[in-house]
C-alpha cells in the first residue's frame, strides 16, 4: 500500500482563483491543499480609528455555509482532494480568523478558529479568539490520517502543537501570514521554531504562506525529526511536500516519551512548582 501523503502548499495571493489552485494541486498528486491565512481577504487591515472602515471590513466576513466556503467545497468534490480553506468568519460580537479542513465529499472534517490572536496588531485585535485545538481524522490513499490545524500565531505557542500531538495528531497544517525567513527582527527563527516543534512533538508540520509582496513566501514542511522536506522561494506558486506515514508513525511510537502525558511530566511540574 502507498504510505505517502502529499500536502500542497498554495503560496498565492488572496486574489488568485482558489478553484484553479485546487485543480493544480490535484494534478500535482496532492492529497491535501492548504491555503494561507484568511485567504478570503488576504488578512486585510483597516484604520481602527475609523468606524466606517471597521464596518466595511466586517462586511467582508464569510459564513461557513456561504458561497465563499461553498466554492472550496465544490472544488474539493470536483477534484477529489482535501482542502484547508481559510477566511474571516462572520460572528457576533467579533468575527473569527478561521480555517476549515474540507473532505473530498465537500463536508467539514475540522473547524478551527485561531486561538492565539495577535492583540498588538490590526486587524488581529478586531477578531475573537477560538476556544482550543482539535484533531480531525481523514482517509487518504495511504490510509487514515489524524490532522490538526494551527493558524499563524498559534504556532508561536508550544501549547498548541503539544495539545495537537497529545490528541494524536500526526500532521499539523498551518495557514500563515508573516515573514518566515527574512523578518527584519528575527530572521528565519520561525522556520527553526517549527523544526523544533516537530521534533519535540514527533509530528509533521506544513506551513502555507503568502508570496511577495504580501509576505516573504518560504512555505515549507518538516518531518517528525524537524528535517525540511520542501521549501518555496518568495514567488507565487505551489509546492508539494511528501510525508512518509510509516516512518512518521514508527518515530511517534519509538519517541512517544516526547508527546505522551505521563508521570514524568507530572513530576517535572511538581519539582518546578
Amino acid at each position: 500500500m502507498n504510505e505517502h501523503v502529499r500536502v500542497a502548499l498554495a503560496q498565492y495571493m488572496h486574489d488568485s482563483d482558489p478553484v484553479a489552485v485546487i485543480a493544480e494541486a490535484r494534478r500535482a498528486g496532492a492529497d491535501i491543499v492548504v491555503f494561507p491565512e484568511s485567504f478570503s481577504n488576504g488578512l486585510a487591515s483597516f484604520d481602527p480609528t475609523d468606524p466606517d472602515a471597521r464596518e466595511r471590513w466586517c462586511k467582508d466576513a464569510q459564513t461557513v455555509g456561504g458561497e465563499y466556503v461553498g466554492m472550496f467545497r465544490r472544488a474539493a468534490r470536483q477534484h477529489g482532494v482535501h482542502v484547508v480553506a481559510t477566511f474571516l468568519e462572520a460572528a457576533e460580537p467579533l468575527p473569527f480568523n478561521s480555517a476549515l479542513l474540507i473532505a473530498p465529499d465537500g463536508c467539514t472534517v475540522l473547524h478551527h478558529r485561531k486561538v492565539y490572536v495577535c492583540d498588538f496588531d490590526f486587524p488581529e485585535c478586531a477578531t475573537a479568539a477560538g476556544a482550543g485545538f482539535a484533531v480531525g481524522h481523514i482517509q487518504t490513499n495511504a490510509g487514515p490520517l489524524a490532522i490538526g490545524l494551527m493558524i499563524c500565531m498559534d504556532r508561536e505557542y508550544p501549547e498548541a502543537a503539544r495539545a495537537l500531538s497529545r490528541s494524536v495528531a500526526e500532521i499539523a497544517l498551518v495557514p500563515n501570514c508573516c515573514d518566515l525567513a527574512t523578518d527584519p527582527a528575527v530572521g528565519d527563527v520561525r522556520i527553526a521554531q517549527m523544526r523544533g516543534r516537530a521534533f519535540e512533538n514527533v509530528m509533521g508540520i506544513a506551513v502555507a504562506n503568502y508570496p511577495r509582496p504580501r509576505c516573504d513566501g518560504h512555505s515549507f514542511a518538516v518531518d517528525a525529526t524537524g528535517k525540511i522536506l520542501v521549501m518555496a522561494g518568495e514567488e507565487s506558486g505551489l509546492v508539494v511536500a511528501t510525508f512518509d506515514l510509516s516512518e512518521l508513525r514508527r518515530m511517534r511510537e519509538e519517541d512517544a516519551f516526547r508527546w505522551r502525558l505521563d508521570t514524568r511530566s507530572e513530576l517535572g511540574s511538581r519539582v518546578m512548582s
